[in-house]
């Protein structure tokens, strides 16, 4: 007998609603991953970290409010076992490091 397998959860924070929203359509196609939650900023994405506790946080490193690195920062120092991947589209090589630097365990 199989058993169904638990979706993985993932948390969505980019400050580009259309960008997040197309994110979450072609993660939607999956059966085996569920888009828990967006945010528009880094303090959003600190606040949904909380309550979902997400399998993999999908994180832009320029938001408003408070930036990626900072979130990342903040979520890393509170949950040591975060699982977060940098969202870019940026070709500078220093802010993806400052992001490894706060804890992401990769980019895209």
């Amino acid at each position: 007998m199989t058993h169904p397998m638990t979706p993985i959860r993932i948390l969505i924070a980019d400050d580009h609603p259309i960008f997040r929203q197309g994110l979450v359509a072609l993660l939607e196609c999956e059966a085996d991953i569920c888009a828990i939650g967006q945010a528009q900023n880094g303090s959003e994405a600190i606040e949904l970290f909380r309550q979902h506790q997400p399998d993999v946080t999908l994180m832009d490193l320029r938001m408003p409010e408070m930036g990626g690195v900072q979130a990342i920062a903040a979520i890393c120092a509170e949950y040591t076992h975060a699982r977060i991947i940098v969202l870019t589209t940026y070709d500078g090589d220093e802010d993806i490091y400052r992001g490894l630097r706060a804890g992401a365990k990769g980019y895209l």
